[in-house]
């Protein structure tokens, strides 16, 4: 076997050894563009979410109105001598029998 035949040789399985490493790394760098914008998403909604819940303390903080509101309709709250009715949730048909 001649020099240049073994040269030659090394060099085509060099070259595709390089070519399928760099494919997967192509993909890699892919998949990682990919999760980084879902990442990217998920910090824009979490930060609006936070700002909502900083603008909730800061109301409950300063409006009583807000706060007896929130005790009211979240936790069910009523003041002495009322008397409540529910009714049930919308877009529910009652159960026929």
């Amino acid at each position: 076997m001649s020099l240049r035949l073994l040269g030659s040789s090394a060099l085509a399985v060099l070259t595709v050894g390089l070519a399928v490493y760099g494919g997967n790394q192509v993909l890699r760098v892919s998949q990682m563009r990919t999760e980084l914008e879902t990442m990217e998403r998920e910090i824009v909604t979490l930060r609006s979410k936070a700002d909502q819940l900083t603008r909730t303390v800061q109301q409950l903080r300063t409006d009583s109105d807000a706060m007896e509101k929130l005790a009211r309709e979240q936790l069910g709250y009523v003041r002495p001598g009322e008397q409540v009715i529910r009714f049930p949730p919308t877009g529910r048909s009652a159960p026929t029998k």
